[in-house]
């Protein structure tokens, strides 16, 4: 998941070496991160019913394999077109093997494990996040290639301990079906539809804020580009410690009373932002705030999975799809309100009335009522 997160990010850095390199501006520039982007999210929507009629290792293998090669190509292209395909073909790759992680957690570890392993994988994307952007930034100061050899050559020797050290995925003789039952079977299940939706409606609201920090920061407190990367690290870092050790209040509190704690309390921390005009103060809640976004976002995953226990590769294509059209929606809307209205103050209480929706849609599909056992 690191991997896969840092991919994303890793090319920003290069969009001005690159854009001279090739001829092009700076708008057009935009679409080698973007590529990548709807690379993963167009074929989410296919890896899944394709992986959950297969062997999900096997799935892995292939897409990791495809991951590596296409990240090493990047490293070698001429020209802008090239890059395009080259970082769309990463994102599809990528798609395949995302998915695969989630779905696996549930069948290699222990019941009373998911959670903890659920915050591990989440843990990666987080880290990913925090340091994507200066990893490309280092490796891009001895050339622009560096970045994607470097990625690709990790990626080849994740692939070596994935086929020798991951056990087999397929613990039982599971049914196949094609890709139409799949959705059919999944478009049937009141339930998955219902935390999917409010997955996303959460989403939204969550990457409105995310969106805008950086600009909050530099308009409202006059940061500079230098100070607002190091402002992201903490922020960042709250979102890692809450992926590695939120599984420790779900032991505490069950899963029920904490899924619902902690929505409540990103509700309260939202409708406070607002009121705040003071960095400092504007920054202890932020890290607070995505603190508990990191102690979340495993709960989200695992009570995803619960849903359709036979469809969990496709769930989880799912639900990453929700999130980058939530992350899509985000920007446009934020864009309008920080303008439109009352800067980040309007951002705030946007995520304050999408979570709370988030929060009614939860508590219909009956997720803070005590739960059975996770499959």
């Amino acid at each position: 998941m690191f991997l896969i997160g840092t991919d994303t990010f890793l090319i920003s850095p290069l969009l001005p070496t690159l854009s001279q390199l090739y001829g092009i501006s700076t708008a057009v520039s935009g679409w080698m991160v973007s590529a990548y982007a709807i690379g993963y999210a167009v074929f989410a929507l296919f890896a899944g019913p394709i992986s959950d009629g297969q062997d999900r290792k096997k799935v892995m293998i292939w897409g990791l394999l495809a991951f590596s090669l296409s990240t090493l190509l990047c490293g070698f292209a001429f020209n802008f077109q090239l890059m395009l395909l080259f970082r769309l073909l990463a994102g599809i790759s990528a798609s395949f093997v995302g998915p695969q992680v989630w779905a696996s957690i549930p069948v290699v570890v222990e019941r009373k494990d998911v959670v903890k392993v659920m915050g591990y994988a989440t843990a990666g994307l987080s880290v990913s996040q925090l340091v994507g952007i200066p990893i490309g930034s280092y490796l891009a100061a001895v050339s622009w290639h560096a970045p994607f050899f470097v990625i690709s050559l990790l990626s080849f020797t994740l692939l070596a301990l994935i086929v020798f050290v991951l056990p087999q995925l397929e613990v039982v003789q599971r049914k196949r079906f094609s890709f139409f039952k799949i959705y059919a079977k999944v478009l049937n299940n009141k339930r998955a539809l219902e935390r999917l939706f409010a997955y996303f409606v959460f989403q939204t609201g969550s990457f409105t804020v995310m969106t805008f920090i950086s600009t909050w920061f530099t308009k409202s407190f006059g940061l500079t580009l230098a100070g607002v990367g190091t402002a992201m690290i903490a922020i960042g870092g709250g979102n890692l410690a809450g992926s590695l050790f939120g599984s420790r209040i779900v032991y505490w509190l069950g899963l029920e009373r904490s899924f619902l704690y902690e929505l409540v309390a990103l509700i309260v921390l939202y409708l406070i932002l607002p009121f705040v005009h003071i960095f400092w103060l504007a920054e202890v809640l932020l890290t607070v705030t995505f603190l508990v976004n990191g102690f979340i976002f495993p709960l989200f995953m695992t009570t995803l999975q619960s849903t359709a226990t036979d469809a969990r590769s496709t769930i989880s294509s799912l639900s990453n799809a929700a999130m980058y059209f939530g992350e899509t929606i985000a920007g446009i809307v934020g864009g309008i309100l920080f303008n439109q209205f009352y800067g980040f103050s309007a951002i705030s209480l946007f995520a304050f009335v999408m979570i709370s929706i988030s929060i009614m849609l939860y508590s219909g599909s009956g997720i803070f009522k005590r739960q059975r056992q996770f499959n």
